[in-house]
């Protein structure tokens, strides 16, 4: 056996020893021994394999298998700038905690710097934004090889996993290989090449207890939920309700529900005469807040005190004002005395400025928003939700109402647009492995179009059931909504903000064959996406007017502050 094909059918063995079910692969040469195992492994039933021809989308696949399954997804590529394609899913994991392992081809040592072809500096490639790097170094026909290369597999899964540092991410791996690199049909190797005894991996990590600390917060406590995962999520907000404690929940922090869920708190934020009635003393943030500046004025306010719960090494603090870190969320002592009057006051202006929202969302002009919460309301039960970064995520954090039943993923560790199709592939495709209902996904006309490879898919690839929203204003809507708005910008805006591109989406669609429906109504695109008669992954797309998207949240909010203000 030659070395490459060794150390290649170790390499992928041990990993599924660790627990890999699902891996993506990207074409190329040099990772010719790797693609080759995976393809028998593949065989076997032992691993479900996902190809994509562009790494970029490859990355983002692999970050949205991960990101709904909670396990180290690998994704393997070829050397030179196939390897660098995956740095912005690299980052974007790096920033969520989504454990992945990148798995780079390289060339020898002895050819680096010679200007031999696809050759670049691949040695710590992605900088400080992997939890582990390692040069595995070039396979040699010796003795001592399969304990080093089990044993480095092993560390490489724990460690993005986060089993022992409670810092989940992603992890790099870069292989160089010699030629040969298929197999030779020779099976003799110095030693043997298996593993432990009955599927067992070489080393296994066992993660340290949690124990849930005991602190008595104050009675008006204000629980703010940003990005994290839908466990976590959830047991903040069964941890409000016990407690009395209204919930502000972004949609990918997954607690808008129940009771005690403050869906319009982005909105009632901006309010001050509400801040000033109903100020907390207390403020518990859960996750990663990002989407309301009116939340993050809040934090910054010295009169509310600031707890951070932190699930893993990293916490957020982007306001500088955490006066203490929690390692989980504090445990109910079974002896706190919600202060009632306070919690109605907030659920009071919850309902006025819900009842408010709701009529104002029943315009035609308020497409975008009236889009996110009908279908959010319309969602069927176990249903998965994965939002596009730019204004779908903001549109649901303003409009959706509580709701139990639905998942809802984003990519918003850097919030970037780029990769979304391919993230919310990923995501369908774990969901739906593991026993869930259907999935959507919505996202903007660029953000779209930033992930166009993402619908590229060969005849024998896993396709999951999804249907991707598309919401057309042909253009970026959000820098409507910023200081660059501004109608002292005016003549500058269409050309670098506006950016109106004029996309075919029938058309975009039909070069991949994939199913699409131009709407022109949220009533008619709800009909589209809720087909019962539809399934595989289709485009639903909805023409909306760009020009209407900063009108119609002004508007919003001038009534919902009417409204509420009356109540003070």
């Amino acid at each position: 056996m030659n070395p490459s094909t060794a150390l290649a059918t170790v390499l992928v063995d041990e990993l599924v020893r660790c627990g890999m079910r699902e891996v993506v692969l990207a074409p190329g040469s040099r990772s010719a021994a790797l693609a080759l195992a995976l393809y028998e492994l593949e065989a076997e039933g032992r691993v479900r394999l996902h190809v994509r021809i562009d790494e970029r989308s490859a990355g983002f696949l692999a970050l949205g298998l991960a990101k709904a399954s909670g396990t180290p997804v690998p994704v393997v590529t070829t050397s030179g700038t196939a390897a660098a394609n995956l740095h912005p899913a690299t980052i974007e994991a790096d920033q969520s905690g989504v454990p992945l392992l990148l798995l780079t081809a390289d060339r020898p040592p002895e050819l680096r710097s010679t200007g031999a072809n696809q050759t670049i500096d691949q040695v710590k490639l992605f900088g400080d934004s992997v939890r582990l790097f390692a040069e595995v170094g070039v396979p040699e026909r010796v003795t001592g090889l399969t304990a080093y290369w089990r044993a480095l597999t092993g560390r490489a899964w724990a460690s993005a996993a986060g089993t022992l540092t409670r810092n989940p991410g992603p992890v790099h791996l870069n292989v160089a290989f010699r030629e040969p690199l298929v197999p030779d049909g020779d099976f003799d190797w110095p030693e043997p090449l298996g593993g432990r005894e009955n599927g067992a991996p070489w080393t296994s990590a066992e993660a340290p207890a949690v124990v849930a600390p005991y602190i008595r917060l104050p009675a008006r406590t204000l629980v703010m939920v940003g990005d994290t995962t839908p466990e976590i999520g959830r047991a903040a907000s069964v941890l409000a309700g016990e407690h009395g404690w209204p919930v502000i929940s972004e949609p990918s922090g997954n607690a808008r529900r129940g009771p005690h869920a403050i869906s319009t708190g982005g909105l009632l934020l901006e309010i001050d005469s509400f801040v000033d009635a109903a100020r907390p003393e207390h403020i518990l943030v859960v996750g990663r807040p990002t989407l309301s500046r009116a939340v993050m004025s809040l934090l910054k306010d010295p009169r509310s005190a600031v707890s951070v719960v932190a699930t893993t090494a990293n916490w957020a603090d982007a306001t500088r004002t955490a006066a203490q870190v929690l390692h989980a969320l504090p445990a109910s002592d079974g002896h706190h005395e919600p202060d009632a009057e306070w919690l109605a006051l907030w659920q009071e202006a919850e309902s006025a400025a819900r009842s408010t929202l709701d009529d104002a969302l029943d315009d035609d002009e308020a497409a975008e928003l009236g889009l996110a919460r009908s279908l959010y309301a319309a969602l069927p039960a176990d249903a998965l939700l994965f939002l596009g970064s730019s204004m779908p995520v903001r549109d649901v954090f303003t409009a959706a109402a509580p709701r139990d039943g639905v998942t809802v993923l984003a990519n918003r560790g850097a919030a970037g647009i780029d990769g979304t199709v391919s993230s919310a592939m990923g995501a369908a495709l774990a969901w739906q492995r593991d026993g869930g209902g259907r999935a959507f996904a919505v996202m903007g006309d660029l953000t779209a179009l930033h992930d166009s490879n993402g619908l590229v898919l060969g005849p024998d690839e896993p396709q999951p059931d999804l249907t991707i929203i598309v919401v057309n204003n042909d253009g970026g809507a959000i820098f409507g909504l910023l200081e660059q708005g501004h109608d002292d910008y005016a003549d500058a805006f269409e050309r670098v903000f506006g950016t109106p591109h004029g996309v075919d989406f029938a058309a975009w669609c039909g070069a991949t064959q994939t199913p699409h429906t131009r709407t022109a109504s949220v009533g008619a695109a709800l009909d589209a996406v809720l087909d019962p008669r539809g399934s595989g992954i289709r485009v639903v797309e909805l023409r909306t007017d760009r020009a209407s998207v900063a009108r119609t949240r002004r508007s919003v909010r001038d009534l919902i502050e009417s409204a509420v203000t009356s109540l003070l």
